[in-house]
């Protein structure tokens, strides 16, 4: 079949903030996805009205592999445009970032276009598919992992507006969906289920009864209730008390403290799989 003309996929809202995305710059800098990966090329699709983002993570995943280098695409060619000048202006030294960073921008959608047989590592897509309908994403997802690098991930999700709330699907090469992760800000947090508002397209409208996705979030609210006690040592102890009690209680949280002190919560994608 004939690839379709020009990049697939829609233009984006286009909001972009400085740190806006941290929470996930952190996430993949230290997936094994990445930090493994023979050709550490990472795709930021969809980074918005300007490129301040794909520098930032640029910055952020240097400081794990000095070789890794970005590639930001969009779709509209201003946004191209202004990238690029910021850019230049970081290659003259005139930005926080370093003038060596390996670091492009180029006009793309999800066919993820590069040069010969390179395959990105990983594929960040943020804030990409939320204008898009529930039963478009597994295409979207489809057409971004076939471009991926064997063992190379996907990571797809959404976040509010300064990036204190955070989530996120890694899908693998093959299209399946590995785990889900919730990450917040946890100062100021009154509920956990705050996050029900920023989940990916493809559990968004799954937050009902009778749905994981509801289940998990009621049940992380429950525990984040019930170590109350907890408040006056710091929202993080109380939130590490709560997510221990909910892998105590059967759910199949991965990772450990050193992961849940930064406010994450990751499950196997199975977990919340949609029914």
């Amino acid at each position: 079949m004939a690839r379709a003309q020009g990049p697939e996929g829609r233009h984006t809202r286009g909001t972009t903030g400085t740190n806006r995305l941290r929470r996930v710059d952190r996430w993949i800098a230290h997936l094994p996805e990445f930090r493994r990966a023979p050709d550490p090329l990472v795709v930021d699709l969809g980074y918005g009205a300007n490129g301040v983002t794909t520098l930032e993570l640029a910055a952020r995943l240097r400081g794990v592999r000095d070789d890794v280098e970005l590639l930001g695409l969009e779709i509209d060619p201003e946004r191209v445009a202004r990238a690029q000048a910021q850019l230049e202006s970081t290659r003259r030294g005139e930005t926080v970032f370093a003038a060596d960073a390996r670091v492009s921008f180029a006009r793309g959608g999800f066919e993820i276009p590069l040069a010969g047989d390179r395959r990105p590592a990983v594929i960040r897509a943020f804030n990409v598919l939320r204008q898009y309908d529930e039963q478009d994403v597994r295409g979207a997802w489809d057409r971004m992992t076939a471009r991926l690098a064997p063992g190379g991930v996907l990571v797809e999700g959404t976040c509010d507006e300064i990036g204190r709330v955070c989530s996120w699907i890694d899908v693998a090469a093959s299209g399946e969906p590995l785990r889900f992760t919730v990450s917040l800000r946890l100062a100021g947090l009154e509920r956990p289920s705050v996050v029900a508002e920023r989940l990916p397209k493809a559990l968004i409208h799954r937050n009902v009864p009778g749905e994981r996705i509801h289940d998990l979030l009621s049940a992380l609210d429950r525990e984040w209730d019930r170590a109350a006690a907890l408040a006056p040592f710091g929202p993080t102890q109380r939130w590490m008390a709560a997510v221990a009690a909910l892998r105590a209680s059967g759910v199949p949280v991965l990772g450990g403290r050193a992961r849940w002190r930064l406010g994450e919560l990751t499950v196997p994608w199975d977990a919340v799989r949609p029914s």
